[in-house]
């Protein structure tokens, strides 16, 4: 659930919240700008601004002002950092990050519900609250505590395609729910006990046979797509049926040697080397996985690191392939 639809919820309910958003953020600050979470009144969360001892103190701070029934926006700047003044955060990671606190009230539904159903636009956050607007996103213009004002593309949810649904696409479906992803799993056996156990996916899709895959796969250039069918011929299926199609990341399962073989079958049938060229195989970052559990994270490794390697902000590159 994503803290949007978690607001419209506790508002649907009549329990009060409060959303903490980071508006800003420099240096080695673990909360990056639109990081957010929000509390509610009955004690439950979602979301994140950064976790650890800041975290901590900003959820006791919102916790009093639900509970004195506080109705303005607060700005606060924290700096991680023990030598500095004043606003110190507890953490020692140096940088620090701007803050806010505004509540949400019933008022706020229409505005939360345009947002988590992306009817909205741009997402604008200011003394006056939270609201949507049809202008572009600027991210923060800041003059003073009570002259600025935030604004934050409403984003799309990113699509997987998990083709093969068997036990590494159950724990792969597992992790890309719990990264926020819209998950659609695809496979040819109706009766497989791990399609019916995975209740972390949007939808599944079952095929008469993988050679009909087109029939049924609506996969874009923004989506991912994985491949992890039950074996060699199957995989070549898939592959034929995608051969030339883009997307931002396609990935493969299977050792360096069938992998080989497989796209040399194809490349004799036409397919071309600079397509298979642009495939992830075999997939996921290089952790020496063993386990079910191990491969999926691995996967998902490779995953964020290619969404996000050309996004500002993030934690550097982590050399581990």
């Amino acid at each position: 659930m994503s803290v949007w639809e978690f607001i419209h919820e506790k508002l649907y309910d009549g329990i009060k919240v409060i959303l903490l958003y980071v508006l800003e953020s420099e240096g080695s600050s673990p909360g990056r700008q639109g990081f957010k979470m929000v509390l509610a009144e009955d004690g439950t969360y979602s979301g994140t601004i950064g976790g650890g001892i800041m975290e901590y103190k900003f959820i006791e701070k919102a916790k009093g002002l639900l509970q004195q029934n506080e109705t303005k926006v607060l700005l606060q700047k924290q700096y991680h950092d023990k030598n500095h003044g004043s606003d110190q955060s507890g953490m020692i990671c140096s940088g620090s990050q701007l803050n806010v606190f505004i509540p949400v009230s019933a008022t706020d539904k229409k505005t939360i519900i345009n947002i988590f159903t992306r009817k909205g636009k741009t997402i604008q956050l200011s003394p006056a609250g939270i609201s949507t607007i049809t202008g572009k996103a600027k991210g923060l213009q800041y003059k003073n505590d009570e002259d600025w004002v935030y604004t934050e593309a409403i984003s799309e949810q990113p699509v997987i395609h998990i083709i093969g649904a068997g036990h590494i696409g159950l724990a792969l479906s597992e992790l890309m729910s719990f990264l926020g992803f819209f998950i659609k799993v695809y496979d040819d056996r109706p009766g497989l006990k791990t399609l019916w156990q995975n209740n972390f996916v949007d939808e599944k899709i079952i095929i008469p046979g993988y050679d009909q895959l087109n029939d049924f796969f609506t996969a874009t250039e923004h989506d991912f797509v994985v491949i992890m069918t039950v074996g060699y011929r199957t995989d070549k299926i898939v592959l034929e049926q995608l051969a030339g199609k883009s997307f931002f990341y396609l990935g493969l399962l299977g050792s360096n040697h069938k992998i080989e073989i497989l796209f040399k079958e194809l490349q004799k049938e036409g397919v071309q080397k600079e397509w298979l060229d642009t495939i992830f195989s075999p997939i996921g970052v290089s952790i020496d996985s063993k386990t079910t559990k191990e491969i999926a994270v691995s996967i998902a490794a490779e995953i964020i690191r290619e969404k996000n390697k050309h996004l500002p902000g993030g934690r550097g590159t982590l050399n581990i392939i």
